[in-house]
């Protein structure tokens, strides 16, 4: 069985030739911190995990973008249902990766009416298989003819679906959950959080959301790992804002992609890339 697994997207720069791995150790510590959750221990480092994916990506040779699925798992062949006394094994796979969803810059989303699970019943703070009830809300949303569902939260007011969390902007202030409000501690929405702040100057809120509070926004957009930086401009049939993408959505999109590509010097430290100077001046 595999409960653990993790995602870490791998960025084509076509002016420089070059691969770049998005926080790379970053990745791999939270992938090490949802197997630890999970009673697996492993011997190996972020730094360690990291290094494997540049191997496996310079074998593949990619020269567009990917994503990387590292999975965690019990290499035991037994029937049972436990956590302990197994052999805990990792396996990393990637394949070339283009959008996540058909259109980035105009999704229509509903709330779902499953709930989320609560932390004390599956770690939502790690990142591990999605639990049943997340894959449960594609159905209605399908017969719905909409993209996907926001799922809200037991007891606290949150929205977020499977591969990304919501923030919403009204009257130029951001919002989006606590981390303690039963969501994966993402990456990339920590990213998004500091290139609000230190780049757009706009105040950014960890709080609570409320359901009516989403219908009312000026903008929102859902980032992740597969997903990015795509925009909602419809949430239950009621158009966001003027119904069209809006310009602090687009403008982060356009800093985001320039940010993972290695474009922006300042954030720079933050994209490995995986092929030596020398290798990709041999791919021009």
């Amino acid at each position: 069985m595999g409960p653990g697994s993790s995602r870490d997207p791998g960025y084509w720069n076509e002016e420089e030739e070059q691969l770049f791995v998005f926080r790379p150790e970053e990745h791999f510590r939270r992938f090490l911190d949802s197997a630890r959750l999970l009673c697996m221990e492993f011997p190996y480092t972020e730094n360690e995990l990291a290094e494997r994916v540049f191997d496996l990506l310079r074998v593949e040779k990619y020269r567009t973008d990917c994503y990387i699925r590292p999975l965690a798992y019990f290499s035991d062949e037994i029937i049972g249902v436990r956590l302990h006394n197994l052999t805990p094994e990792i396996a990393i796979m990637s394949l070339p990766f283009g959008s996540y969803v058909d259109d980035e810059e105009g999704l229509h989303i509903t709330v779902s009416s499953w709930r989320r699970v609560d932390d004390n019943m599956i770690p939502a703070r790690g990142r591990s298989r999605a639990p049943t009830s997340t894959r449960r809300s594609p159905r209605p949303m399908h017969n719905a003819r909409v993209w996907r569902g926001a799922g809200a939260e037991p007891e606290r007011p949150y929205f977020g679906r499977l591969g990304g969390k919501l923030l919403p902007d009204r009257r130029g202030v951001a919002s989006t959950p606590l981390v303690t409000d039963n969501i994966l501690e993402g990456i990339t929405r920590r990213t998004i959080i500091q290139l609000l702040r230190d780049e757009l100057g706009l105040e950014v809120q960890e709080r609570p959301i409320d359901r009516t509070e989403i219908y009312l926004a000026d903008e929102a957009f859902f980032c992740g790992t597969g997903v990015q930086i795509a925009a909602i401009t419809r949430i239950d049939h009621r158009a966001v804002g003027t119904g069209l993408m809006g310009p602090i959505t687009g403008s982060l999109r356009k800093l985001y992609f320039d940010v993972v590509r290695g474009r922006v010097r300042k954030y720079r430290d933050w994209c490995t890339p995986v092929y030596a100077p020398k290798e990709a001046a041999a791919r021009k």
